[in-house]
């Protein structure tokens, strides 16, 4: 198992000194992401080679058996953490904050006006699992946002619509739905998707689903099932989400989000 790793590891190292290299800034306004041209199918043979040619529920048990072989981190290691995973391409000194796109010293995380905190995507009271360890402090849905627009967002579920949110780089939200910048839609979708697949009721902790609806409080579901769907379709991984994914499971859990790898497996799966 070692030496797999090893090899896993390695390959990875040249996957990600390749994104690296034509890595581009993530558009600061509410533009569409670029979908990429191709299909990332470099682990196919290796990482994936359970779940590949499966459909449906067993594509989700082997994806779910896949991921959850992980190294989980402290809710502090998370700050640390996302200074790398969300590192403004152009300004090593700053992150990319989700929501609204700004970017802002890593020095500056925190709780106050202007600082910047670790947004929990899939809300954590949504199946109440606070920030403790698993569910709580893992990064592939812990992202850097603005403290004012992360409050905004609070626990809402995701859904189109709503006023604009200020300095939310064209966020929307209303009473029970929040709905993002475009060119981070996707990415919030394949973290929602992630979730689902990670956390089915093992660990002690609560079962995540994607379903139909909004408004679902502490319960352990997020909506808008059909929305989330359409944003992945419609925002398709880009290079700074792609790299991302590659810097979590080079250095941090050493798993990955294979719905940025393959975001077809949403509609398989759903």
């Amino acid at each position: 198992m070692l030496l797999i790793r090893t090899r896993r590891r390695k390959a990875a190292a040249l996957a990600a000194a390749a994104v690296l290299a034509g890595l581009a800034a993530p558009s600061l306004t509410a533009s569409p992401a670029t979908a990429t041209t191709t299909t990332n199918t470099d682990y196919d043979a290796t990482y994936y080679k359970d779940a590949v040619g499966k459909t449906g529920t067993s594509l989700k048990s082997s994806l779910h058996t896949i991921i959850s072989d992980q190294t989980k981190l402290s809710y502090s290691a998370v700050w640390d953490a996302l200074k790398a995973t969300d590192e403004d391409p152009d300004d090593s000194g700053n992150v990319i904050l989700l929501y609204s796109g700004v970017s802002r010293s890593k020095s500056l995380n925190g709780g106050d006006t202007g600082d910047w905190n670790r947004e929990h995507v899939w809300a954590k009271s949504h199946g109440d699992f606070g920030t403790s360890t698993g569910p709580g402090t893992d990064i592939h849905h812990l992202r850097p946002s603005d403290v004012r627009v992360n409050s905004v967002r609070g626990n809402k579920d995701f859904d189109n619509g709503g006023s604009a949110v200020s300095e939310g780089g064209g966020s929307l939200t209303d009473s029970d739905s929040f709905e993002p910048r475009d060119a981070v839609k996707g990415d919030v979708a394949r973290m929602i998707f992630y979730m689902a697949v990670r956390y089915e009721g093992g660990d002690g902790f609560a079962d995540l689903e994607v379903n139909g609806q909004v408004d679902n409080g502490s319960n352990p579901y997020i909506g808008k099932l059909s929305v989330l769907k359409a944003w992945n379709d419609e925002d398709p991984p880009d290079a700074f989400e792609e790299h991302r994914n590659q810097v979590i499971y080079d250095d941090y859990q050493h798993n990955r989000n294979p719905f940025v790898d393959h975001p077809e497996w949403v509609e398989s799966i759903w």
